[in-house]
């Protein structure tokens, strides 16, 4: 049994096996060109990359329960490591729009970390502790959701609807990168709709 029901389990299994099969094509197809400036190249693997993990990772609480104490804390530092890897770019982005798309990446990968760590409190109110086995290891069951969680988790989700709407924009203006921009769209309004889910 998975954290959501249906139709939502097969739903977002179809978004985020999209995002992931869209990610991990780019990471084994994109050759830069021969001195391509290093910065854009590490960002752009390091953007895939998260976005790869973050959808294997959200399939399987579709679908699974109970998810090992050991792997949550690995997404954590995975998660942690590959923001603080695109934080530099904000500084060095030679527009406007690029730090808005760094700044919804690393934001995406805070909200990942939130709904991994806060999993127990999310779905008290649906009788259970979520991830069982969840970073803080302990079982939170049969209690309600604390308030300042319901907010945090709010915010989370709406500013992860903002940046669905922003890759909007950008896939509506972008030529030849409107199935990135699809695909980082997807990822934006998938992870807004599992937090509220799994706030339910």
């Amino acid at each position: 049994m998975g954290m959501l029901t249906a139709p939502w389990n097969l739903i977002l299994t179809v978004v985020f096996a999209f995002t992931g099969v869209y990610c991990l094509v780019r990471l084994i197809a994109h050759r830069p060109p021969a001195g391509a400036p290093r910065g854009p190249v590490l960002e752009s693997t390091a953007i895939h990359l998260m976005h790869l993990v973050m959808s294997v990772g959200m399939i399987a609480m579709c679908w699974f329960m109970m998810i090992p104490a050991a792997l949550n804390w690995a997404q954590i530092v995975v998660f942690t490591v590959l923001a603080l890897a695109l934080t530099p770019g904000l500084w060095r982005a030679p527009s406007l729009a690029r730090r808005v798309d760094l700044a919804g990446h690393i934001w995406l990968a805070a909200a990942m970390v939130w709904m991994i760590a806060a999993m127990p409190l999310l779905m008290a109110n649906m009788g259970g502790g979520g991830h069982g086995e969840a970073a803080g290891g302990s079982m939170m069951m049969e209690m309600s959701t604390p308030p300042w969680v319901d907010v945090l988790n709010g915010v989370f989700a709406a500013g992860s609807a903002a940046i669905a709407l922003w890759w909007v924009h950008r896939a509506a203006t972008i030529r030849g990168e409107r199935l990135h921009g699809l695909c980082h769209c997807l990822m934006a309004a998938g992870m807004a709709a599992m937090l509220l889910l799994m706030n339910g």
